[in-house]
């Protein structure tokens, strides 16, 4: 029964903005860090951000530090990731992530994982 729902791609020129948000449910929702992953065709899925169970700390990939900001709603079950500045690098299907741990940018121990929503920068 635990769902997470990725919404808010798109296509976006480059130097555009997008918010995407994560919609979590069947599970305690401030229990979970939660991070964002990102996967090009022909590429291996690869961390983006990450955010601890109260949004106290937050960790991300070199090449977004400065353009992307990761934030979450518990009140909401949510988990949103700003992102500006966009580049067509930053081109992938966006995954959203829960682990019942600590916050982590290893893809193989999340618990949960969403369908993913495409994010496509192309003038």
């Amino acid at each position: 029964q635990v769902q997470l729902v990725e919404s808010g791609g798109g296509l976006v020129q480059p130097g555009g903005s997008l918010r995407l948000s994560c919609a979590a449910s069947g599970l305690t929702f401030s229990n979970y860090a939660m991070g964002w992953f990102r996967q090009a065709p022909g590429k291996e899925r690869e961390f983006v951000a990450a955010i601890t169970r109260t949004g106290s700390s937050t960790r991300y990939v070199d090449s977004v530090k400065g353009r992307f900001t990761i934030s979450r709603d518990n009140a909401k079950n949510t988990v949103y990731l700003q992102m500006n500045s966009l580049k067509p690098e930053d081109t992938a299907v966006y995954y959203c992530g829960a682990n019942r741990n600590t916050m982590t940018t290893t893809m193989n121990v999340y618990d949960y994982w969403g369908q993913g929503t495409q994010v496509t920068v192309s003038s």
